[in-house]
C-alpha cells in the first residue's frame, strides 16, 4: 500500500471497536499483528470454503476493480468477505457462513504480513466493500466452473 493507505485502513478498522485509541494502540504492538473486532457495526463478513473462495474472488477481481476487503485463514481453508453491516442476517447460502452483529473477528493489521490470517485485498480506509449482490453472483460462477471440471475429471 502506498501513502496513507495503511493509516487509514487502520483508523476505518478501529472505527468499529468499543474504545478504538485503545484497540489501535495495542493492535500495532501485539506481536501477532492481529486484533479482534467486532462485525456488525460498520461490515459483516461472509465466509466461505477456500476451495469456493478463491474462484469467487477471481471471478470478483475480473469484474470489479476493487471488490472490498477480503481476509484469508491459515492455510487459505476460509475466506472472508467484507459486506455491509446486515448482510449476514439476510444472506441464505449453504455452506457459507457469517459474523454479524454479536460476533468478533481475528482481523491483521493492514499491511503487516502476519503467520494466520491474511488480507488477500487489504481494506484501503474509504469504506469500499464487496457488494453482496455481485458476489453471490461471482459465487455462482466459480460454483458452475469448479462443477464443471469435476465433470470433466469424471467426479461426481
Amino acid at each position: 500500500m502506498t501513502g496513507s493507505g495503511p493509516k487509514s485502513a487502520v483508523e476505518w478498522l478501529v472505527s468499529v471497536a468499543p474504545d478504538p485509541e485503545a484497540c489501535r494502540w495495542e493492535w500495532e504492538r501485539n506481536p501477532l499483528g492481529v486484533a479482534l473486532l467486532p462485525a456488525g457495526r460498520l461490515w459483516d463478513v461472509l465466509i466461505l470454503p477456500g476451495e469456493l473462495g478463491h474462484p469467487t474472488l477471481d471471478v470478483l477481481t475480473r469484474v470489479v476493480d476493487r471488490p472490498g476487503p477480503v481476509l484469508a485463514d491459515f492455510g487459505d481453508s476460509r475466506m472472508g468477505f467484507f459486506v455491509p453491516a446486515g448482510t449476514v442476517a439476510r444472506w441464505v447460502g449453504t455452506g457459507v457462513r457469517g459474523a454479524g452483529r454479536g460476533t468478533w473477528i481475528v482481523v491483521p493489521f493492514p499491511g503487516r504480513s502476519t503467520g494466520g490470517v491474511r488480507w488477500l485485498i487489504p481494506p484501503d480506509g474509504s469504506g469500499t466493500l464487496v457488494d453482496p449482490a455481485i458476489l453471490e453472483l461471482a459465487m455462482h460462477e466459480a460454483a458452475a466452473l469448479l462443477a464443471r471440471e469435476s465433470s470433466e475429471r469424471g467426479e461426481e
